[in-house]
């Protein structure tokens, strides 16, 4: 019980990636706010889990883009746990695939600002109540597509993701000598609902095809890196960025 006595917000916890790691942490002891959006029903469904194996958790609405939902969120965190011990700012899409030439400025900044905004957002509220502690794990959940340019109609996607990789690094310096970690993931293709929306199953499998391991990702996989860079194990480290990618891209 690893993260007994800490508190843990994880943004776009109602499926996949998120879902996975509420549940991780809780059983790793942490009391957990499981954040959501549109979907309440995966949210409420892994804060069920969590209570029945008899951890704490709640779910929580926002809407990551909007500057007052985003502290609404986090002052309610706040006034149920009294602390914030780590934040997992998971909550992101893809929205829709879209050649960029074809791109409307509509779509673009929608995507920009669910990706990239959100993290900022998040990342902001998180070190007001992590810096006066002087202590506090930030895990941002970036993605393989930043760093080979995403797939396809995936441009706007990947330089959202390629923000956050570089937003997580300029924090980490920032924020080290004030005890504050920030690290990040980049999960390839991962089996969750996320390419079931996206991805044809002939896009899939011509994406299983380039890796190595011969297969997707789970939640869980992912989940589990995540859960280690948000524990003491992982204590000196910071600025990071761990592949979970099965080698796809090794660097």
């Amino acid at each position: 019980m690893e993260l007994q006595g800490k508190t843990a917000l994880v943004t776009g916890a109602s499926s996949g990636i998120g879902y996975a790691t509420a549940l991780l942490l809780a059983e790793r002891g942490a009391a957990v706010a499981a954040h959501y959006y549109a979907t309440p029903e995966g949210a409420e469904g892994a804060v069920r889990e969590i209570c029945a194996k008899g951890g704490s958790a709640f779910s929580v609405r926002a809407n990551v883009s909007v500057a007052a939902e985003v502290e609404a969120m986090f002052k309610e965190v706040l006034s149920r746990f009294g602390r914030l011990d780590i934040v997992v700012n998971n909550a992101g899409d893809l929205v829709e695939r879209c050649p960029i030439a074809e791109m409307s400025e509509e779509l673009w900044d929608r995507i920009m600002d669910l990706n990239m905004k959100g993290v900022f957002l998040c990342c902001r509220a998180a070190l007001a109540a992590m810096i006066p502690r002087g202590e506090g794990v930030i895990v941002n959940v970036s993605s393989i597509a930043a760093r080979h340019g995403g797939g396809p109609g995936a441009v706007a996607y990947a330089a959202s993701k390629g923000g956050v990789l570089t937003l997580s690094k300029g924090l980490a310096r920032e924020m080290a000598p004030k005890g504050v970690r920030v690290n990040a993931v980049a999960p390839g293709v991962i089996a969750t609902r996320f390419h079931q929306r996206h991805s044809t199953p002939e896009t899939m499998a011509r994406f299983v095809s380039s890796i190595p391991m011969g297969r997707a990702g789970t939640a869980q996989e992912v989940a589990e890196v995540i859960a280690f860079l948000a524990s003491p194990r992982s204590s000196y480290l910071t600025g990071e960025t761990i592949e979970v990618n099965g080698g796809q891209l090794m660097d």
